[in-house]
């Protein structure tokens, strides 16, 4: 099923080392996986099962990403909402796939609030966006699987529990708390909901299965694991 639309311290000389690791990597992988474009998205309001045909963007600096992405073969690229009940029911997925497929299978993470249902999905996606400036995809795959733990789904979640969450995971509180206010990601998250209108997304969670080949398949709502599998294996091949 879908949702319409609707202690992390690094030194500095590490954190250089990790920032060029991910960013070669990502372009290793986004060298691999070609897009090319085309039209005909299908309306998934009516047909939940069609396949989307426009391409989504690739592996890009900026994502966030689980896994080992210069060594994958297979990558997904999950749209999601995290006041989505559809995206709190596939995110045990998602991290029980990376776990089995080991350096196989990497996952990127792309935020699509939707803002006509969950009004408050685009701040808590802000606030994972804070969470990865302090402590990088650890902490940001910490902080939104915590949210999709403990939020009930459909704006559930108070807003006074996001700091929480922050020193939960061992964020510094005060500045995740100043990078909250600052409004500092929005702009990202708004391109991030843009790359996925014109992948063709209209309702979460929605996600696309690329392999080095160019080959494309698309996964949309929270599909059991066994029908993941089939897409991944199918790409592995």
């Amino acid at each position: 099923m879908e949702h319409k639309k609707e202690n992390f311290e690094l030194s500095t000389p590490n954190a250089i080392i990790l920032a060029g690791i991910i960013i070669a990597g990502a372009i290793i992988f986004t060298n691999s996986f070609k897009s090319s474009g085309n039209s005909g998205v299908p309306d998934l309001a009516q047909n939940p099962n069609a396949q989307i045909a426009a391409k989504v963007n690739p592996p890009q600096q900026g994502d966030h990403i689980k896994g080992d992405i210069s060594k994958a073969k297979v990558v997904l690229i999950e749209y999601s909402d995290l006041e989505c009940p559809f995206c709190k029911r596939f995110q045990p997925t998602a991290t029980q796939i990376i776990s089995e497929y080991g350096d196989k299978v990497a996952l990127i993470y792309r935020h699509f609030p939707l803002d006509a249902l969950h009004k408050k999905a685009r701040k808590e996606a802000e606030a994972s966006e804070c969470a990865g400036e302090q402590g990088g995809d650890v902490a940001f795959f910490k902080y939104i699987e915590r949210i999709y733990e403990i939020t009930p789904a459909n704006d559930g979640l108070g807003e006074a529990e996001l700091p929480k969450i922050a020193g939960e995971i061992g964020l510094d509180v005060a500045k995740f708390n100043a990078c909250l206010s600052s409004g500092k990601f929005a702009t990202r998250i708004e391109e991030q909901v843009q790359s996925g209108i014109k992948a063709g997304v209209t309702g979460t969670p929605t996600t696309f299965v690329l392999n080095q080949k160019g080959t494309q398949e698309s996964i949309v709502g929270a599909q059991p694991i066994e029908t993941v599998k089939q897409v991944i294996d199918k790409l592995l091949k």
